[in-house]
């Protein structure tokens, strides 16, 4: 080997020892990091160009080495430590899981609160919730099936309709197909408006075909249902009914001045409901009270039905 080459060779080892030192120096500076870093959807030039604008030390290069150890997951990552190498940082980033969050959507609950609920559980914007709700569905109740919901934290508003929207009309055409042998949509939410009064009317599953058979009963008979839970429709669901609402709503969701069914579902149902709605049971009720056990007490006739209501309150 001659001198020139020889050179060469020590050259190309000392630059090679130079960069690897350079290397290992890069990936054990310190650095401070919030308790939590948001990654967002999207490429890995925008995960990086989203964590530079959150004023954290990372390049084009740390793109590369992330994907060495993995991709980081879209939500909000939380860190034990707020101070640790590079090195430790670019690990945690491709491989911590995001935090989630369960949210509960109850049967009978209107999408009104729900939202807010969300807004508050997952730091949405409460707004922009509403927005992309009206963008995805002209209505204004009834589309979400009531279960347990997993987010991550830091999702966005518009996946978070979609999502919730999308799972909630694959559950219905599911059960529809199950218990009709179809699914119509304008069918099945007319069962569901008829279930969302039995939801806030009942006391219990068992008593929902009950109740649904004095829903039909009366319609039948061109009576007015004259049901306080009509009135617990979007931000008054959880609102005690009393006389003077009665007397001084005006919405279309007043049973005591409207005749037949709310124009819309008054909340979101469960499919106990709705199973009630399809196969109400066979009766002649038309009246019904809750009786001091906190069940309902049932009734044919009005007379009946006055005398029921002063033991219930007596």
């Amino acid at each position: 080997m001659n001198k020139k080459k020889l050179i060469i060779i020590e050259w190309s080892f000392d630059i090679a020892l130079l960069i690897l030192i350079s290397f290992m120096y890069y990936l054990n500076i310190m650095i401070v990091t919030p308790k939590a870093v948001l990654i967002p959807s999207g490429s890995m030039s925008k995960i990086i160009t989203h964590l530079s604008q959150q004023n954290l030390s990372v390049s084009k290069l740390d793109g590369v080495l992330i994907r060495l150890f993995g991709r980081p997951q879209k939500g909000l990552i939380t860190f034990d430590e707020t101070s640790m190498t590079h090195a430790d940082f670019l690990y945690k980033l491709a491989t911590t899981k995001p935090s989630m969050v369960d949210v509960t959507l109850i049967p009978g609950e209107t999408t009104y609160i729900f939202l807010n609920q969300l807004a508050e559980e997952l730091h949405l914007n409460r707004e922009l919730l509403q927005a992309q709700y009206n963008k995805y569905t002209s209505q204004v109740e009834g589309q979400f099936v009531p279960d347990t919901y997993r987010f991550s934290v830091g999702v966005q508003e518009e996946t978070l309709v979609k999502t919730l929207l999308s799972k909630s009309e694959k559950m219905m055409i599911q059960h529809a197909n199950d218990k009709l042998g179809k699914y119509n949509k304008d069918d099945w939410f007319r069962y569901v408006t008829i279930a969302s009064v039995v939801q806030k009317e009942a006391a219990s599953e068992d008593e929902m075909p009950l109740v649904a058979s004095v829903v039909y009963n009366r319609i039948n008979k061109g009576m007015k249902l004259q049901m306080d839970g009509t009135l617990n429709y979007a931000q008054y669901s959880h609102v005690k009914v009393t006389h003077q609402r009665i007397a001084t709503d005006k919405s279309a969701y007043n049973t005591y001045i409207h005749k037949g069914l709310p124009q819309t579902p008054i909340c979101n149902v469960g499919f106990a409901a709705i199973d009630a709605a399809i196969h109400p049971s066979q009766t002649s009720y038309l009246y019904f009270v809750k009786g001091k056990n906190g069940k309902h007490i049932f009734s044919c006739n009005y007379s009946t039905h006055v005398k029921n209501i002063h033991n219930a309150t007596k």
